[in-house]
């Protein structure tokens, strides 16, 4: 029975062995994995928002916004109850500032009202994160969060920034 085990081990690698070499134009694992890659999104607060040159750079303090079972037992660990109210809780862990590229032409949705988001300029924002607001706008909550979804090649830009509605 051993050499009937040996023979199919061989031939297992045999064909594995094979259908790699029989697929030279077949793309590297790795590559097959990042294609399939979803967009980097970081939840958290901007704690500033410079222009450097033609890009801006913002400072970004990131945090966990979690739902369901995570979130309830987060808020057990952190608090000593589970209640969850709206069914979110926010982790913020170290607060360690991450810097981020944010080209002129990103998305940008500031909140304006209860759930209500307006576009705004990336030099807009920068004024409204060093506490001006230069379009007058009525912002509904200058210290919520933010989601930044960053895009893949470099510098790896926030492609889009929005305002977290925290009811």
């Amino acid at each position: 029975m051993k050499p009937l085990l040996l023979i199919l081990s061989v031939a297992v690698i045999g064909l594995a062995v094979g259908s790699v070499v029989s697929r030279p134009n077949a793309a590297p694992a790795s590559t097959a994995v990042a294609a399939q890659r979803p967009p980097s999104v970081f939840y958290g607060h901007i704690k500033s928002m410079i222009r450097t040159g033609r890009r801006y750079e913002i400072r970004f303090d990131p945090a966990w916004w979690l739902t369901g079972v995570a979130a309830q037992r987060a808020a057990l660990e952190d608090t000593g109850s589970g209640d969850v109210p709206n069914d979110y809780y926010i982790v913020e862990e170290g607060h360690r500032l991450l810097t981020f590229v944010v080209l002129p032409n990103a998305r940008v949705d500031v909140l304006t009202g209860a759930a209500q988001h307006t576009r705004i300029s990336a030099a807009e924002l920068a004024q409204i994160v060093k506490g001006g607001n230069p379009n007058h706008r009525r912002l509904f909550e200058r210290k919520a969060g933010w989601w930044i979804r960053i895009g893949e090649k470099y510098p790896n830009p926030a492609v889009s920034l929005f305002q977290q509605y925290q009811p």
